[in-house]
């Protein structure tokens, strides 16, 4: 039987088990741009469409990567945009004690080991493959933190976007970094814990962060959380076929286009237009969201952004 304290980082606020809960989970590393507005309209409309919840999380736990100002600026883009949330914020910023305490179930179950490999050394894929567990006395504090993955590990999961998915996590991903050298939490560590922590059921979020899903399925049945349903929609690309991105210099929005960009988002993602006559962001939203079709969304990206309507 787990101690109460094993527990403390999952402990969520009340819910229906039942109900429809979505996140858009930014980093704030530069302002919200077109790609973003798209996974953050996909997973609005899909939350209400479903009667559900709608949370933001600011995914603010690489301070060096962060550039000054930018998480208000995400959220002042998203209320330009008409895209409220539902509940507070969440600041992973301010939730190292969860992630501690769930580090402490990782190491209890025996899931984790230290590791100091550099890049250089480090095996296929980032793993450290066994190189470093016969040293683990030796090895100083500063060390990274990684958790094991059975080689027998297979992970499946049904993608409403990219259908049926199969990942052999073992054999491929021996083990993974939850914690840093610099202490700092990594990734996937604070999005398990935290999508537990919210109850979150579904998430909506680009085809990008496909393959960090299998680790993150593993990461909740390790720490006995629920496995929400996934959907990872096509990645937008720029004239030149690269990912639209803050570190491809993808130009911020303008709030005073709000309703334009909204027209752009639900192109790419093949939803009908809305008529000529709905002229503000809550207009477009309204009609949107009442012929929401995410059988409609395509697999693979096939739209770039310059081909988008600009009227």
């Amino acid at each position: 039987m787990k101690s109460r304290r094993s527990r403390s980082w999952a402990k969520a606020l009340p819910h229906s088990p039942t109900a429809y809960r979505g996140r858009f989970a930014p980093s704030p590393t530069g302002p919200l741009h077109l790609g973003s507005l798209i996974a953050a309209l996909a997973s609005y409309l899909d939350a209400r469409a479903s009667d559900g919840t709608w949370l933001v999380r600011m995914e603010d736990l690489d301070p060096p990567r962060e550039q000054p100002g930018a998480a208000d600026s995400i959220l002042r883009s998203l209320e330009a945009h008409g895209l409220t949330w539902d509940e507070s914020v969440l600041w992973q910023s301010q939730r190292h004690e969860a992630y501690t305490a769930a580090l402490a179930e990782l190491e209890r179950k025996q899931l984790l080991f230290s590791c100091d490999c550099t890049r250089a050394t480090l095996g296929p894929g980032g793993a450290c493959r066994g190189r470093c567990l016969p040293r683990q006395e030796q090895l100083k504090p500063t060390c990274a933190r990684r958790v094991r993955v059975p080689e027998s590990t297979v992970i499946q999961f049904q993608d409403a976007y990219q259908g049926p998915q199969q990942d052999a996590l073992g054999s491929a991903l021996p083990d993974f970094t939850l914690q840093r050298k610099d202490s700092l939490y990594a990734y996937q560590l604070a999005v398990v814990v935290d999508d537990g922590f919210q109850a979150i059921s579904h998430i909506v979020r680009g085809s990008d962060l496909l393959d960090s899903t299998p680790r993150q399925y593993y990461l909740q049945r390790c720490l006995d959380l629920p496995q929400p349903a996934y959907g990872h929609l096509p990645v937008i690309t720029n004239e030149l076929g690269q990912k639209y991105s803050k570190q491809n210099h993808a130009p911020a929005l303008d709030g005073d286009r709000a309703a334009h960009n909204l027209r752009q988002a639900l192109a790419f993602l093949h939803q009908s237009a809305p008529p000529a006559d709905a002229g503000s962001p809550r207009e477009i939203l309204d009609y949107a969201c009442q012929h929401w079709q995410p059988g409609a969304i395509p697999g693979v990206m096939d739209l770039p952004a310059a081909q988008l309507p600009t009227a």
